[in-house]
């Protein structure tokens, strides 16, 4: 189980740091002490094209970078923090169910012109990952198209499936949740996603309790105190600023809007408005 962070700025380019603040910053990284099987992030309308080794550019001018290294040993965390770009998504993995730890691995996953970040382990009421369950059907080409194989990637799968079918790709998200419900009702489908135009955030999670695991984790690195709102997201519009920010728990968000369980939030990234409806 992971964290996540997405924003969007519609008035210029702007970083991490100019969104959140280097105090906060500081703070989303040091989670990955615990959330320390990598991390990566997506920048969407960067402009520089030079890149570091590890990094790709897409198709429509976003820029990816995902590394196996824990966050807060990456040297290239703090470049990446204060650039500036007009949306990005950061996520800090924790594997799920032993899922290995390579490269192809690591998120966010990019396809379609999408970046999609995502929290929780999508396994079944026995604790068998849904990667390894052999009655989940899945459009194997759409699958293969992310270059990933985990339980994250499969669940992106069936969005882009749903969004290839028509639907917009919010009801696209809420489509591909209730079908891998059927599979795993219980586990938490919470995720970001990002195209040139949309910033997407969804809550939904199966359970309201945090693991007994995830709680003994922080405790022994001195978060317990974050680990109560485990699965909660939280997001902070700021007209003045033209930015929308979105979160798990980890750092300090006293003056953010929590979401609802099962709610949905779609931010238009040019003009900053934004709708939410749960489902």
């Amino acid at each position: 189980m992971c964290r996540l962070l997405g924003y969007v700025s519609t008035q210029e380019n702007k970083s991490l740091i100019d969104v959140i603040g280097q105090t906060q910053v500081s703070a989303f990284r040091e989670m990955s002490r615990i959330h320390n099987d990598g991390w990566g992030i997506s920048q969407l309308g960067f402009e520089d094209k030079a890149t570091l080794a590890d990094s790709q550019a897409s198709r429509s001018g976003s820029k990816l970078y995902k590394s196996t290294l824990a966050a807060y040993r990456d040297s290239n965390f703090d470049s990446f923090a204060h650039q500036a770009a007009r949306g990005s998504l950061w996520h800090l993995r924790l594997a799920s169910s032993q899922l290995p730890l390579i490269m192809e691995n690591q998120q966010p996953f990019y396809s379609h012109g999408i970046s999609f970040i995502h929290n929780g382990d999508i396994s079944n009421h026995e604790g068998v990952n849904i990667i390894r369950q052999n009655n989940v059907w899945y459009d194997e080409k759409i699958f293969s198209s992310i270059n990933g194989y985990t339980d994250s990637a499969l669940y992106f799968s069936y969005i882009l499936e749903y969004y290839g079918f028509g639907y917009s790709l919010d009801e696209a998200v809420i489509q591909a949740i209730r079908q891998l419900r059927n599979y795993c009702p219980l586990s938490s489908y919470n995720c970001v996603l990002q195209n040139d135009d949309t910033l997407i955030v969804v809550n939904a999670a199966g359970r309201v309790e945090t693991p007994e695991r995830i709680i003994e984790i922080y405790n022994e690195h001195g978060f317990g105190e974050h680990a109560h709102d485990y699965r909660l997201m939280r997001y902070k519009s700021d007209e003045e600023q033209g930015t929308f920010v979105v979160a798990s728990s980890g750092f300090d968000q006293h003056d953010w809007h929590t979401m609802q369980n099962n709610e949905i939030v779609v931010v238009n990234s040019h003009t900053g408005e934004f709708s939410t409806r749960v489902f």
